[in-house]
């Protein structure tokens, strides 16, 4: 036995064997459950199976070539077209629309011939004669090997045609390119075979030189998996979800370091460096307080700081182990605008939208419970009525743009008064409110009032060129001399202010 002897099987069997079988190993593991993986594996296998059946048959003597032909080599061939036609049904989508009496049965009908085959004694498909030349034992070409050959391209036409419809069905260009790449494997595929199937090369190359040919296919395959993502693995999936989540989703280790941060989590947190950025530098300690408890996160509102900003956001997260070491992954929404929109429908529910000062509602809500507090402390507590006068006729002659400005400066002018010891409140059209307390006594409120008339009184509003001043009535009432509720505290000052206001008017 020379070198030649060792490295040409070698090269003609054993690489071709390992080729195929990482090829079937890789594409079945990628996703198990998937046809189109299983169904490429099982071709990669039947490849693996025929370059196998050389390598023993170029082991043993030629008196057991026949017999491997007819048993192995012939009925692993017979079973190839049809697993290819199957893949490509499966991929086009064409077995969707098949009925389920034939798919996928129909496409290994040339299988039928293997147990004829065996039953009658004789060798429809296989070289029954072979004849040793140099290291090989080439098989003497019959009709049966021709028939094989040709039936088998005409199945690979089919499939061939099958693509091309598929491709023409294809929605997106990725999907008709890994057509295409199918579809040009097949061609040369077909091309080889024709040369290296019905021609021979004996002596010069290894028998059945036509079986590289399934290299070339899977080649380009393998081609279309790496440029398209085609037959990628089953978690490629989610990787892409990972990436394309318009939630920021971060995976983080047991010291607080984020392992992993998807471009939205980046987006989210441009005033951070993710790659370098612990716990504690963005999230609340809320959040803190939960992940080193390991408690639930489900809906978990909470605020985070991205740089010197705070983010309102929604997190959702579960304890995961990655690498054998206990990690969280969190899934982080930010509702920052929608919690801006939620504050200002609270803010206009209880809030007047011209003024900003408390509407009617807010303001009797307010002013019980100071009531209340009054109650319990002895204190006691002053409700005061403004009425702007004559601000009709000044909306009249000015317009509605001068009244809305003259009721806008009102209000600032009385919460600038009122301040921290009460609360103002837009009672309607021209009628403010206020309550204060705690007030010492009935003297002390009207030195509130007298203060707040004359800075309304001799203030004068800057409008398109002109100065408008505005004239009031202002009524006052004392908790508990004057009522024990809201409503009594209000109808007496109103009935104070009006008193004021008839005798300013009979004065004049």
């Amino acid at each position: 036995m020379n070198l030649s002897d060792v490295l040409n099987p070698l090269g003609a069997y054993l690489l071709p064997m390992l080729f195929f079988f990482y090829m079937g190993l890789d594409v079945w593991l990628r996703n198990p459950k998937k046809s189109e993986h299983r169904l490429i594996s099982l071709i990669s296998g039947g490849y693996f199976l025929l370059f196998l059946e050389e390598y023993i048959r170029y082991q043993l003597p030629i008196s057991y070539s026949p017999g491997l032909a007819a048993l192995w080599f012939s009925n692993v061939g017979v079973a190839l077209p049809g697993l290819g036609l199957h893949f490509a049904a499966k991929f086009a989508g064409i077995d969707k629309r098949m009925p389920k009496w034939l798919y996928p049965y129909l496409f290994y009908v040339p299988l039928l011939i293997v147990p004829v085959s065996f039953m009658s004694g004789q060798r429809f498909i296989s070289a029954q004669e072979f004849i040793a030349i140099g290291l090989w034992k080439w098989p003497v070409y019959n009709g049966p090997y021709y028939a094989a050959l040709t039936v088998s391209l005409l199945i690979s036409s089919l499939t061939l045609a099958i693509l091309h419809q598929g491709r023409a069905r294809a929605h997106s260009r990725e999907h008709r390119a890994i057509f295409y790449l199918l579809m040009v494997s097949i061609m040369v595929t077909i091309c080889w075979t024709i040369v290296f199937g019905y021609f021979s090369f004996e002596g010069r190359l290894p028998p059945y030189p036509y079986l590289y040919g399934g290299i070339i296919w899977c080649f380009m395959l393998r081609l279309a998996m790496k440029k398209y993502d085609f037959l990628n693995f089953n978690t490629q999936r989610y990787e892409k979800l990972f990436h394309m989540n318009p939630a920021a989703i971060l995976l983080v280790g047991a010291s607080g370091l984020i392992r992993e941060a998807n471009p939205s989590a980046r987006q989210l947190f441009d005033h951070i460096d993710l790659d370098r950025a612990g716990l504690r530098i963005w999230a609340s300690q809320e959040l803190m307080d939960r992940l080193q408890n390991r408690q639930e996160l489900s809906e978990l509102e909470t605020t985070i700081r991205n740089g010197d900003r705070e983010v309102d956001v929604l997190i959702d997260g579960d304890y995961v182990t990655v690498d054998n070491e206990p990690q969280v992954i969190l899934i982080i929404r930010n509702i920052t605008l929608q919690k801006e929109h939620q504050r200002q429908i609270a803010f206009l529910a209880y809030h007047d939208p011209l003024t900003n000062l408390p509407n009617r509602r807010y303001f009797y809500e307010k002013l019980n419970e100071a009531i209340r507090e009054a109650e319990v402390m002895q204190h006691k507590l002053a409700v005061i009525l403004i009425d702007l006068d004559d601000f009709k006729e000044m909306n009249d002659r000015y317009g509605h743009e001068a009244g809305d400005e003259l009721l806008r400066q009102t209000a600032r002018i009385i919460q600038e008064t009122v301040g921290p010891m009460g609360m103002a409140a837009r009672l309607g059209g021209d009628e403010f409110v206020l309550f204060i307390h705690p007030v010492s006594s009935a003297s002390s409120v009207r030195e509130i009032t007298r203060q707040l008339e004359a800075k309304l009184l001799h203030t004068d509003f800057p409008y398109a060129n002109e100065s408008l001043s505005l004239g009031m009535s202002i009524g006052a009432s004392l908790y508990p001399d004057d009522g024990q509720v809201g409503d009594e505290l209000l109808s007496r000052a109103d009935k104070s202010m009006y008193q004021i206001k008839r005798a300013r008017k009979e004065l004049q």
